[in-house]
């Protein structure tokens, strides 16, 4: 990289979809995990190097979500970071030495004593084709790494989104949870308040004979215990997860399908598909608009996950005695009659097989079951076998 260039504009176009990307593996400044120190590590064993990073590019620095160094930050600048300049492009950024490049002599990581003299990153690339950091490796004194060495930089990469997206998962699997106790509590919490109210109204009647009494008394009681440990429940489960129900507001579709032409244009370019959505689609529905589009991101995400290059899939939307149905087709793999059975079972292994080597989670189909559910909603899937595509059916209420 002996022509390299520093770029005078560090920042990627699609930045501000890229930031809004590794917002939703919600990592930053979180604390150490082993799984990422473990990668570091390895990364630094592989160069037999000092020093190995795991990071993620913020808007203005770069967190160390693992940090193998003698440096105790937890961040640098955005600005003087290597890894920056390592998002930039698909493969592995090397720098064997820094010291033959004018444009780093006035990076304070590179002049310091000790300094930066060797840097190579592999950046962590999603599906869709952002980079969000780099797992990367660093020396104060000059390396001519190996294509062996740079091939394993690259792999460990690869482990750290793999990580992300099931960290991400989980997370939306154990909040998807949380929602639908929390809508059985408010079930069971409406008809015990009646109770409670009915049995002291009964035990206030004139004249009432003290055995039907005794009767209302206890039941009043009981019913107050009941309503008290539900309002424990619900106390706990706020403090423990924060958010615990669905914010259901007035979302026009149009703004749900923009978004998917939006998050997936990157993928979508990699395999040469195309995606139809309904034009211009004013209907409107009462629903959490976030929960709402990771439904439909999972579903899209899947379609061109499983369908081959130069295929189509296509969205349409119909309004049906006051419930809309969603459907998203594809040209993919299909399904057989075994994996229809099992589709929304977590972990279940299916037949097809991403088609450009993409990863899955396992979790993905059955975060939309959850989802679905909770928004009162019915989802299922039809193919007519493999190699002959799948459709899958949202049906949510409008109001």
């Amino acid at each position: 990289m002996l022509n390299y260039a520093v770029p005078t504009n560090i920042i990627p176009i699609n930045d501000k979809r890229r930031l809004k990307k590794l917002y939703q593996y919600e990592i930053l400044d979180t604390p150490p995990e082993h799984a990422f120190d473990t990668i570091a590590s390895l990364a630094a064993q592989i160069f037999d190097a000092p020093s190995a990073f795991v990071t993620f590019v913020d808007e203005d620095r770069v967190f160390f979500k693992a940090n193998i160094s003698g440096l105790e930050a937890s961040e640098v600048a955005r600005a003087h970071s290597f890894c920056s300049l390592a998002i930039l492009g698909d493969a592995t950024t090397v720098f064997a030495d820094t010291h033959v490049y004018e444009e780093f002599m006035d990076n304070p990581y590179v002049t310091a004593k000790g300094g930066i003299r060797f840097y190579a990153g592999s950046p962590i690339k999603t599906a869709e084709g952002f980079k969000l950091g780099t797992v990367c490796v660093v020396d104060s004194v000059p390396r001519e790494p190996n294509e062996k060495q740079l091939e394993m930089l690259q792999k460990l990469s690869l482990i750290v989104i793999e990580k992300l997206e099931t960290r991400r998962a989980t997370r939306k699997t154990l909040k998807a949870y949380d929602d639908r106790l929390q809508m059985m509590v408010h079930d069971l919490k409406n008809p015990m308040t009646t109770i409670s109210l009915q049995s002291e109204l009964l035990g206030r009647i004139p004249d009432i004979n003290e055995k039907a009494k005794l009767i209302a008394g206890k039941i009043y009681q009981q019913s107050k215990n009941i309503i008290g440990n539900i309002n424990n429940v619900l106390s706990l489960a706020r403090n423990e997860h924060g958010v615990i129900k669905l914010i259901k507001t007035k979302v026009l579709l149009k703004d749900i399908f923009e978004n998917l032409a939006d998050n997936f244009d990157i993928s979508l370019k990699n395999k040469n598909q195309t995606l139809s959505l309904p034009a211009n689609d004013l209907t409107e529905i009462f629903a959490d608009e976030e929960k709402l589009q990771d439904i439909m991101d999972n579903l899209v995400g899947n379609a061109i996950k499983y369908s081959n290059e130069n295929t189509n899939i296509k969205v349409i939307c119909a309004v049906n005695d006051g419930r809309v149905t969603i459907t998203i087709s594809d040209e993919g793999l299909g399904l057989s009659e075994d994996d229809l059975g099992k589709l929304f079972v977590k972990f279940a292994k299916l037949s097809a097989q991403p088609t450009g080597g993409e990863r899955s989670s396992g979790l993905g189909l059955s975060i939309v079951k959850l989802l679905v559910n909770l928004h009162r909603g019915n989802v299922w899937a039809v193919s007519k076998g493999k190699n002959k595509g799948t459709t899958f059916f949202v049906e949510l209420p409008v109001k």
